[in-house]
């Protein structure tokens, strides 16, 4: 992909919170000092998401450390959320090494926090990453698309992922408070957020057949097969 394919793509973040995402983030560009630069943010995401995965790991030995997970995603969202936002505000943009180094890390990022809730006692191993699959699937058709269309459409239904991070961080306080209900069948045992997780992973990648196939018959009709083929 050359450069500028990448600077002219089309944002979509129609979020839910994106009135009072955006008013935050443009009163935290002018603040940040000068030696917080995209990477530097870049790689506190990055960091956060370390965090985060050890952090439901050792929820094995106390439920407190729930909470230190859900202050893991507010970290993750400053970082994630304000390194693009703070290049385009200094006009610093590297458009293919920002595309390629944050979405690389983003995925590396979610992998890792799904097998940190999987290694927790609240959700099955198996069952967290079913969830996290399907949300690598989303991420995958956003990428695709972006370079096939030029859309580069983070939200869906005016779910993003900052979304994602607020309903996380509720479901951590709901764990901590409820003690994660759950129940024995001949299948093993089911928790509550087993349900919760296996039917998130289902709807992604519902979401994900659903735009691939979308998209694939309108990219046939926009190019159909050549005559003889």
């Amino acid at each position: 992909m050359d450069e500028p394919e990448l600077q002219k793509h089309q944002r979509v973040n129609d979020i839910l919170l994106g009135p009072l995402e955006r008013k935050a983030l443009a009163w935290l560009c002018p603040r940040m000092p000068l030696w917080v630069t995209p990477d530097v943010l870049t790689l506190l995401a990055l960091a956060a998401g370390i965090l985060i995965a050890a952090s439901y790991a050792l929820t094995n030995y106390s439920d407190n450390f729930l909470w230190l997970a859900s202050f893991g995603f507010v970290v993750h969202w400053f970082g994630d959320s304000l390194d693009g936002t703070l290049a385009r505000f200094r006009k610093i943009e590297r458009p293919r090494y920002g595309y390629f180094v944050d979405h690389s890390l983003d995925s590396f990022t979610e992998f890792l926090i799904g097998l940190g809730i999987g290694l927790s006692p609240f959700v099955r191993l198996d069952i967290a990453l079913f969830a996290i699959s399907g949300y690598l699937l989303m991420s995958i058709s956003v990428y695709i698309r972006t370079y096939i269309t030029g859309v580069f459409q983070i939200s869906y239904g005016k779910f993003g992922p900052t979304e994602v991070r607020v309903a996380v961080i509720i479901a951590n306080t709901l764990i901590y408070f409820t003690d994660n209900p759950g129940m024995h069948t001949d299948y093993g045992h089911f928790t509550l957020f087993d349900a919760i997780a296996f039917s998130i992973g289902i709807v992604l990648i519902a979401i994900f057949l659903f735009t691939t196939l979308r998209i694939a018959l309108q990219l046939g009709r926009q190019e159909p097969p050549q005559p003889g083929v």
